[in-house]
């Protein structure tokens, strides 16, 4: 049966919506030691280059109609794409339980009920959205966004009405970049599993980056201003201080689930590339399930660290990628593993942990993908594919 096509505007909201995260706040917040000026210039220009590499993934989902990881059979082959949909499974959940832990820890602050409660109220409110799906969440999620729109205005107010002073701490500005870049390129994996349906694939593909851009790029702000013009790193405080005890919570729960149920619900997608015996909700949801329960138990301190390591895998994926789809117009499904590309990517990841402490002006992903693709490009013309 064919999916149902999705506009330019309900792809915007999708990612808007993803944008808007305590997540990217709480990153934001990070950069106050550049100051306002170089922070907001690391800010924009990692988002742009962020953006950018999110926009060419997007693109070869909704132009071939193919979710992210099998996106990745174009580069690496049918058997060779099941390693990355497992990893990727793995790290959304990861994330699902991270994002999950942070909002309960902050609606406790406005709310005291405890996390476990708040963990099992934002993880239902993720559920609902898997269960209702893509197709009918278009007006639900114009009324969401609007609230959203109008809650993060005000929050953004009462913000930015102190007086500017130095931050303590320090951070380069490719550190900052860095930061930066690191949001969109999070959503690599990913942002296929959304664009496949665009009626309108370059229309859609831009206007889900360009929501996305508007959208993190404001959250980091938030952050940042919190920090440089109130003084305070804690955002549950800030709102609980400016009297935003429901209107807190209600921007913590419903930014929290309209970011992480595309986690979720992308883990069910990514689950059928490992078996096509999976169910997409279902896997989604029991994906939202092992996130609540991992948001209660766990300290998501103790495995922050192994998703970023599982992180690094996608930046060299993707640089493969999008080599052989726009550069050399390659098509590998037919294979079983492409090895060439396998190496590529072995390569790509050593290199990004090598080079992972270094500090460039356009931060370490950027130049690491530019560097694998240029490597790509070369080898597999001097191999002749």
């Amino acid at each position: 049966m064919e999916k149902l096509k999705t506009s330019v505007i309900s792809n915007g909201l999708l990612w808007f919506g993803a944008g808007i995260s305590i997540a990217e706040i709480l990153t934001g917040m990070l950069v106050a030691p550049l100051g306002f000026r170089q922070g907001a210039a690391a800010i924009i220009l990692g988002h742009i280059i962020g953006g950018l590499i999110m926009y060419g993934a997007g693109l070869i989902g909704a132009r071939t109609g193919l979710s992210a990881m099998e996106t990745v059979r174009l580069a690496f082959g049918r058997n060779g794409s099941r390693w990355f949909a497992f990893l990727n499974v793995i790290q959304l959940i990861g994330w699902t339980a991270v994002m999950i832990a942070v909002a309960a820890v902050a609606a406790d602050v406005l709310v005291p009920l405890g996390n476990t409660v708040w963990s099992i109220v934002v993880g239902a409110g993720i559920a609902l959205w898997i269960v209702l799906g893509l197709k009918n969440l278009g007006r639900i999620n114009i009324v969401v966004m609007a609230a959203l729109f109008g809650l993060t205005v005000f929050l953004s107010h009462v913000i930015f009405q102190g007086t500017l002073h130095i931050a303590e701490g320090s951070m380069t500005f490719g550190g900052a970049v860095e930061l930066a870049v690191a949001m969109p390129l999070s959503w690599l994996p990913v942002i296929a599993d959304y664009t496949r349906t665009a009626e309108r694939p370059a229309a859609a593909t831009a206007g889900s980056c360009l929501a996305y851009f508007i959208a993190s790029c404001w959250m980091f702000f938030i952050g940042m201003g919190a920090v440089l013009y109130i003084g305070n790193d804690d955002l549950a405080g800030i709102m609980a201080q400016a009297g935003m005890g429901i209107a807190g919570i209600i921007i913590i729960l419903l930014s929290t689930v309209t970011t992480t149920f595309l986690d979720a619900l992308s883990a069910g997608i990514s689950s059928k590339t490992v078996a096509d015996s999976f169910s997409e909700t279902g896997a989604a949801l029991v994906a939202c399930i092992i996130g609540v329960v991992l948001a209660v138990i766990a300290d998501a301190g103790q495995f922050e660290a192994f998703l970023y390591l599982i992180g690094s895998v996608f930046a060299p994926m993707t640089a493969i990628l999008l080599a052989d789809y726009f550069i050399l117009g390659a098509d590998r499904r037919e294979e079983g593993v492409n090895v060439l590309n396998i190496i590529l990517w072995i390569a790509g990841f050593c290199l990004y942990r090598q080079v992972l402490d270094m500090d460039t002006p356009l931060g370490v992903t950027f130049p690491v993908i530019v560097i694998i693709m240029l490597l790509s490009i070369a080898l597999h013309k001097i191999i002749k594919n």
